[in-house]
């Protein structure tokens, strides 16, 4: 495999995984999975919590393809699952320690491209139900999220 072939596959599989995410998110979080997922909509003591179990479920098939991939001598396995690896390292960059503040940060984000994912995830978690949620993406956030207030502490 041609190291553009490698990056590209690599970059697919990045990219993909913002739909498998938001599907995952919206029909079966929000869905028959809610009750581990519930818990993120909800005030919590501690340093876990029961939605920290998908990030163990979505890094079971890429450990699986970087295995395989790696095996078998760099297949398309390979950077399929190193791209599905890169999109669980910036989910918990953004995601745990820029939006939800798990690990302290003094700064907040001053990209504009930031700020409207922190809103967008901000409004997803003004429901603390199973139904009437929105922004179920992670890397995508629509423009009209345009408002942040980094006092806000989120929930």
């Amino acid at each position: 495999m041609t190291a553009l072939l490698f990056i590209g596959v690599m970059l697919a599989a990045l990219v993909a995984m913002e739909g498998v995410a938001y599907l995952t998110h919206r029909y079966l979080m929000h869905g028959p999975l809610w009750f581990l997922h519930r818990s993120h909509h909800e005030p919590h003591h501690g340093r876990w919590e029961w939605n920290d179990l998908f990030g163990v479920m979505f890094a079971v098939p890429s450990i699986l393809l970087i295995r395989q991939g790696v095996a078998d001598g760099g297949t398309w396995m390979l950077p399929a699952g190193l791209g599905m690896t890169a999109y669980g390292v910036l989910y918990v960059l953004f995601h745990d320690i820029v939006v939800h503040r798990r690990v302290s940060i003094r700064s907040v984000p001053q990209s504009t491209y930031l700020r409207r994912i922190v809103m967008a995830h901000l409004r997803h978690h003004k429901t603390h139900s199973k139904h009437g949620a929105v922004s179920f993406g992670f890397l995508w956030a629509p423009k009209s999220t345009s408002s942040y207030d980094p006092s806000r502490p989120s929930e």
